[in-house]
């Protein structure tokens, strides 16, 4: 098959529409539902980050796409209690694959209601047993297990999206399309990064360990595949923040920080311990926790609110507990996907964890850059290499 309709473009309006192929077949065959013009742009894309995940580390990969941007990306590293619960993993025996949707899942849950999954790696039961109890519109995968693919072809009363991608497919080297009437070509994008990225190292601290190493190159890979401007912090092989699509630099280090300060405090004490009612949802717990670990906490927390949410009135998590826990978040890595032209990047990331970091370099402003890592004894490369995707 060389052609697939779509039921609309981007926009119930935006019709006709279909995805083609000038030459060959399409690498991907509907085994499932329907996709959308987004669900593939969403599938393309995510497929392409956790293949080069997985010839980065050797792990298997996965994830969780949202209006063309990874919320969450991951590599199949095991999870301690603590990230089982917030995860909501239950009772399903976890599989390296199903810790690494596991993973790129939890990383911003609100952002991944409703997400499109990308896997690297055979669909086993175990994962399909997690995505079955999430929103989400749709998963490619090279493969499925049997059992695996029952399960989610019984999502969304039949209709969820379930693609087969070829594991062999490589685009062509030149890529094309169209604005406004206008076409636009450019070569594909085969940049391949490694630890060669990171061999520049600029500031006084000259060490990485082979954990922040796969940290950074873990960054890399998710900013190659995010809308820019984007940064990405990651801790312990997977995202935790992803600021995407932002003008301004410092906004972009801002609202990923901000992202990775809501994870981390998801595993604060107070927020394991909310005595939550048995029939809240997962997506309303989720809302719920991102409003009582924030200034607007009043809002469930109110006398004749947070009956809604709890069985006991939890005490308020108050800033300064707040800005205490954040501060025990530790050996955080960051990558950004153009250089940083002022040092207020470096005190943004410094309130969250980051101790290494790599960017492209070439500001002119470079000297103060490096010179606010060296104030924080962080470790930050220069690659050269600029990450922009659109």
């Amino acid at each position: 098959m060389n052609e697939m309709e779509l039921k609309y473009g981007c926009n119930p309006n935006q019709k006709p529409a279909r995805v083609f192929m000038e030459e060959g077949e399409l690498p991907v065959t509907v085994l499932n539902g329907r996709p959308g013009f987004i669900n593939l742009l969403d599938a393309l894309n995510g497929w392409q980050l956790v293949k080069e995940l997985k010839e980065a580390t050797g792990m298997p990969a996965a994830t969780s796409f949202k209006h063309v941007s990874p919320a969450g990306a991951a590599i199949g590293r095991p999870l301690s209690d603590t990230l089982k619960q917030i995860y909501y993993t239950d009772d399903v025996e976890l599989t390296p694959l199903a810790c690494a949707y596991a993973r790129a899942r939890g990383a911003d849950r609100m952002s991944s209601f409703g997400d499109f999954i990308s896997l690297s790696d055979k669909c086993d039961k175990a994962t399909a047993l997690l995505i079955k109890k999430e929103v989400s519109d749709g998963i490619i995968a090279p493969d499925y297990d049997d059992d695996a693919l029952e399960i989610l072809k019984a999502k969304k009363k039949g209709g969820y999206c379930v693609l087969k991608i070829d594991p062999n497919y490589v685009p062509a080297a030149t890529e094309k399309k169209q604005v406004f009437g206008v076409t636009f070509e450019q070569g594909h994008n085969f940049i391949k990064l490694d630890e060669n990225a990171l061999s520049n190292i600029v500031t006084e601290n000259k060490s990485l360990t082979k954990e922040e190493k796969d940290n950074l190159i873990i960054a890399l890979i998710v900013l190659k595949y995010t809308q820019s401007n984007s940064v990405c912090y990651v801790k312990d092989g997977q995202a935790i923040g992803i600021g995407a699509g932002q003008q301004s630099r410092i906004h972009c280090t801002r609202l990923a920080g901000d992202k990775a300060d809501k994870w981390w405090l998801r595993q604060a004490p107070q927020v394991l311990g909310l005595d939550f009612k048995a029939d809240i949802k997962r997506a309303d717990r989720d809302n719920t926790i991102d409003v009582y670990t924030s200034d607007d906490y009043d809002d469930v927390l109110a006398e004749g609110v947070w009956q809604n949410f709890f069985n006991t009135k939890p005490a308020v998590f108050t800033r300064e507990e707040r800005k205490a826990w954040i501060a025990k978040n530790t050996d955080v890595a960051l990558g950004s996907d153009a250089f940083f032209p002022f040092g207020d990047n470096i005190e943004r990331a410094h309130r969250s964890g980051v101790k290494v970091i790599v960017q492209p370099g070439g500001s002119v402003r470079d000297d103060n850059v490096i010179e606010c890592a060296n104030k924080y004894n962080m470790t930050m490369c220069f690659n050269g290499i600029r990450l922009f995707h659109h």
